[in-house]
């Protein structure tokens, strides 16, 4: 079952967009910093094959998620909306 993105918020960090979902993702907080360490983890597996994320923070109802300084965030941002709706299938 997906989720439900409820905001999509700034952060501090211009490579760094934090997206706040209607429901819990994780319990305590889960930082991937690269794809191998997410390898076993459905959804954050999924939003590191999206170009250009570097890294993800996971933690209750939020998914940070940060990408290259080069990528822009209109072509992160669908796709990661994407792969949080679909859920982790």
């Amino acid at each position: 079952m997906g989720y439900r993105i409820v905001e999509i918020q700034s952060t501090p960090n211009p490579n760094a967009l934090k997206f706040i979902l209607d429901r819990p993702i994780s319990e305590q907080p889960i930082s991937f910093f690269n794809a191998a360490a997410a390898k076993d983890h459905a959804i954050s597996k999924k939003l590191f094959a999206i170009d250009g994320v570097t890294t993800l923070l996971l933690l209750g109802d939020f998914v940070t998620v940060n990408k290259r300084a080069d990528t822009a965030w209109s072509q992160i941002t669908p796709k990661v909306k994407r792969v949080l709706e679909a859920g982790p299938l």
